[in-house]
């Protein structure tokens, strides 16, 4: 049922990954935590110095940064000195006995060091290589250094990312990196199906415009521009609590229970009950529903609006997420035995798989250890076919979080099944976006978002409440290695499909469930949307204007459905790889953006400060935001790490001053600087003080529209969207030894019911 012919054999309990991490940003170490969390052992080298993250404040009580912590847990340290012989000698013995080298170096310091691709893969073939770059390995605007903010900026992410009359927007937390590090973690687990591995390209500017993926469709579909929504105006909106902040999160549908939930007589009147009318009269009802939220506890009023069916949330700061007991009867935030203090946990849920912690390497810990010995790798034929060739996934995903697991998985060779019910296809098949739905074949309308989701995919219709849906169903099942769901808890129970009964069907199924808040838990049945998740996993608490209100990603962006599909079609692969079939892996979305702010986290438990949103300034990092240029819309992003950066900056303001200045002083004067920046860019065009900052070498992008990207050669060229008349996303990164080809278009309701049903029942 999975590997076909080219591939080493994974399919039983295999020995955990040998790892090397020589990566200095948050997507490289991210992603080398994640192989460490799930029991692979990591090696990181660092130079003699140590990694510049464990100095970076805020620091904990053992002068160890809190973000170098949680991304190094559980690895070993090594010390290299690259510029050296004897060092580059060390690091080719630990090569010669790796399978997977993360890194994120850019070209022109590979190239020095020996460590070019093409030199990586003449002398390491069976080498698995995950590299990290701004750009991608064959711009040479990687050789500098590339944050979230620089990615999320030209990516386009940040576009979309804030209030309409204000400054674009990071994400909070380094989440372009964070979403790197699952994409890489993913692209690892195809290449090592491949009898001669592979290098994986993931730039993260890429990722970040995968993940505002529809805006690049609704802008080539419909030609108006989108832009970020915000959370103050709109139909969904964040407002004052009692104490803290609330998400007004409902359908046109659900009136009726808003209005019950309020009780202000003002709802109820008879006009209101027309969504248009409410659309384009929002004085007539938004202050009553602020002057409501605002005398309420926010945890009360989302319980109250829970019990009604209302995916309300509330802003989830770093100290609620320490104590919240969905969280805790999860087993997701733990206290720590030595002193009490809240810490994350597992990642993943799944019988067959512990996640390992563990505390942060000491610098060079390892340095005494022999290199270990060469692997022996059978010297199979690389065959160039599809890393997930003869690998059948059943996709009853909806929306975004299921179907675009799925659809990640068919790109690179899965047959993707899509089942849904002919009555109660996926809602996404008329979703609304701007411009104009293309007719499907079968009565309804089909909306252009439905596409980038589901091309690609098989898709049958079965009624599962009939006793021949039923049998169709296991026999589907009974011939599957995957299953992806991310209904709402019960329903699968409900409609008999649940793991447990399917397993009595199949018992080496893997089913990969994708539920708001996980399996389990006394939140496990409450209700979201992604906007819901942005507030209760804490996200929209650290992203915002500073002294302002959460912002969150909007269903614009829908971000933690992105997030957690690009993890969970990695988790699928890495089950099949070795051998953990038969297994359930819960994954709750609100826990798997949470992760991502581990450091958050941490620091709060420590310190008992509660970080706030920040607007887009980040620590280690001065100055770091975006400025606005001579045009009414365009602004430039600058995100200077090393000291080198700031002078180069000081003399292109003209302030040379400046460029002896510590960092300290830098960091305290920041408001200085930027209203030193501000003017300066003002009085430039975007493409002009983009032209300066890099011939003088400042760190910095153009804050990027769906336009701009449309307009760009690179993003066809590395087929982040594609649109051969079929606007769609394409693919987040590129595997040097295997191109995935152009997937089919996305299939009417039941298309292949003919061939597939009768396939499958005559096997």
């Amino acid at each position: 049922m999975s590997t076909g012919g080219g591939y080493r054999d994974l399919s039983v309990p295999a020995r955990p990954l040998r790892v090397v991490e020589l990566a200095a940003g948050v997507a490289g170490q991210a992603c080398g935590r994640l192989f460490a969390g799930l029991g692979h052992d990591v090696l990181k080298f660092e130079p003699p110095t140590g990694d510049p993250m464990r100095n970076q404040a805020p620091l904990n009580r053992a002068g160890i940064g809190f973000t170098f912590a949680t991304l190094n847990s559980g690895k070993r340290s090594r010390v290299v000195e690259l510029e050296t012989s004897a060092g580059r000698s060390d690091l080719a013995g630990q090569l010669s006995g790796a399978d997977v080298l993360i890194i994120d170096l850019g070209p022109r310091a590979a190239e020095a060091a020996g460590l070019s691709a093409t030199q990586l893969r003449a002398t390491w073939p069976h080498l698995t290589v995950v590299w990290f770059t701004l750009y991608g390995l064959d711009d040479s605007r990687s050789n500098q250094f590339g944050d979230s903010l620089l990615a999320e900026s030209y990516g386009g992410l940040a576009w979309m990312i804030g209030e309409p009359s204000q400054a674009p927007l990071s994400l909070g937390g380094e989440q372009a990196a964070h979403a790197s590090a699952f994409v890489g973690f993913f692209g690892a687990m195809l290449a090592i199906r491949r009898s001669g591995g592979d290098v994986v390209d993931v730039a993260l500017c890429d990722v970040a415009a995968y993940l505002d993926w529809k805006s690049e469709v609704s802008y080539a579909v419909g030609g108006q521009l989108p832009k970020r929504s915000g959370a103050s105006i709109g139909p969904w909106r964040i407002v004052p609590a009692a104490d803290g902040w609330i998400g007004v999160v409902f359908q046109p549908e659900q009136w009726d229970s808003v209005v019950a939930l309020i009780g202000d007589p003002a709802l109820s009147d008879p006009e209101l009950e027309d969504k248009d009318t409410r659309a384009s009269n929002p004085q007539r009802w938004w202050p009553v529903i602020t002057g409501w939220a605002a005398e309420l506890p926010k945890r009360e009023i989302y319980r109250r609006a829970q019990r009604l069916g209302l995916p309300f949330g509330y802003s989830a700061d770093m100290a609620d997420l320490s104590m919240d007991p969905q969280f805790r009867a999860r087993g997701f935030i733990t206290d720590r035995e030595d002193n009490g203090e809240p810490m994350v946990g597992p990642l993943v849920v799944a019988a067959g798989q512990s996640w390992c912690g563990g505390e942060p390497p000491e610098l060079g810990g390892d340095n005494s250890s022999p290199p270990v010995p060469r692997r022996a790798y059978s010297e199979l034929p690389d065959l160039d076919i599809a890393p997930l060739a003869g690998v059948v996934v059943l996709d009853l995903g909806t929306i975004t979080a299921g179907a675009a697991t799925s659809r990640f998985l068919a790109d690179y060779g899965a047959t993707v099944i899509k089942v849904e019910a002919p009555d109660r296809p996926d809602m996404f098949r008329v979703w609304s976006a701007s411009g104009p739905t293309t007719p499907g074949a079968q009565g309804p309308q089909v909306s252009p978002l439905f596409e980038s989701n589901n091309a690609g995919k098989l898709a049958v219709s079965l009624d599962l409440k009939s006793e021949q849906g039923r049998v169709e169903m296991a026999s589907l099942a009974a011939q599957a290695d995957v299953l992806v769901e991310n209904f709402t808890v019960g329903v699968t129970e409900r409609l008999g499909i649940d793991h447990a009964s399917l397993l009595k069907i199949n018992p080496e199924l893997i089913s990969v469930s994708l539920s708001s808040q996980g399996q389990s838990g006394p939140e496990a049945r409450s209700r979201s949307y992604g906007s819901t998740l942005d507030l209760l996993s804490g996200l929209a608490s650290v992203t915002g204007y500073s002294g302002g209100a959460p912002i969150w990603s909007s269903a614009d962006v829908n971000y933690p459905d992105q997030l957690v599909s690009l993890l969970a079609a990695g988790l699928a692969v890495h089950s099949l790889n070795f051998g953990l079939k038969g297994e359930q892996l819960d994954l709750s979305q609100r826990e798997v953006v949470s992760w991502t702010m581990a450091d958050r986290i941490a620091e709060y438990a420590e310190t008992g400060r509660v970080p706030e949103p920040g607007a887009n300034r980040r620590a280690g990092s001065t100055p770091h935001d975006v400025y606005r240029c001579a045009g009414s819309e365009d602004w430039v992003a600058i995100a200077c790490h090393r000291d080198a950066d700031r002078t180069a900056l000081a003399a292109v303001l003209g302030a040379r001053g400046w460029a002896e200045m510590s960092e300290t002083w830098w960091q305290t004067h920041y408001e200085d600087i930027d209203r030193v920046i501000a003017e300066w860019s003002i009085e430039r065009s975007r493409e002009e003080c983009v032209r300066q900052l890099v011939e003088a070498g400042v760190p910095c992008a153009p804050v990027n529209t769906a336009a701009d990207r449309e307009r760009d050669p690179r993003y066809r060229e590395r087929r982040v969207f594609l649109n051969d008349g079929l606007p769609r996303k394409g693919f987040p990164m590129r595997l040097l030894g295997y191109q995935p080809p152009d997937p089919t278009p996305a299939p009417d309701i039941g298309r292949d019911n003919a061939t597939v049903l009768v396939r499958r029942s005559m096997t």
